[in-house]
């Protein structure tokens, strides 16, 4: 079974930082696309995605000049650094990775992304 795992989550004020991680298989780093989701009502959101290969970058609109993401491809890993942390982001931050880039950019529910993590809790709360 293909697993990703994510770590980093945790409890921050409001203002604060917090930097995440996910391991993703060795396969994965080729040609897939990786992305940060939380669950939002209608379904798994778009955060932040970025192609492993061309290292292309997406972020959702609610993250964008706050939230980095990059990648390692020699430690199989994403990372999502998260500045100017606020309440509203309070959410189960999975990791999900698919051959294409529809979901992982916006385009649909993320959803239908083909390998998940179990993801990691961030609770921005002073």
């Amino acid at each position: 079974q293909v697993q990703l795992v994510e770590s980093g989550g945790g409890l921050v004020q409001p203002g604060g930082s917090l930097r995440l991680s996910c391991s993703v298989p060795e396969f994965i780093s080729d040609a897939h696309y990786v992305g940060w989701f939380r669950r939002a009502p209608e379904g798994f959101s778009s955060i932040s995605c970025i192609g492993m290969t061309d290292g292309t970058l997406y972020y959702g609109d609610s993250v964008k000049g706050r939230f980095t993401m990059s990648k390692d491809n020699a430690k199989n890993t994403v990372h999502l650094q998260m500045n100017s942390l606020k309440p509203e982001d309070t959410a189960v931050y999975y990791c999900a990775a698919d051959r294409s880039d529809y979901y992982c950019t916006g385009g649909g529910p993320g959803d239908f992304m083909e390998y998940w993590g179990k993801g990691t809790l961030v609770n921005v709360s002073s």
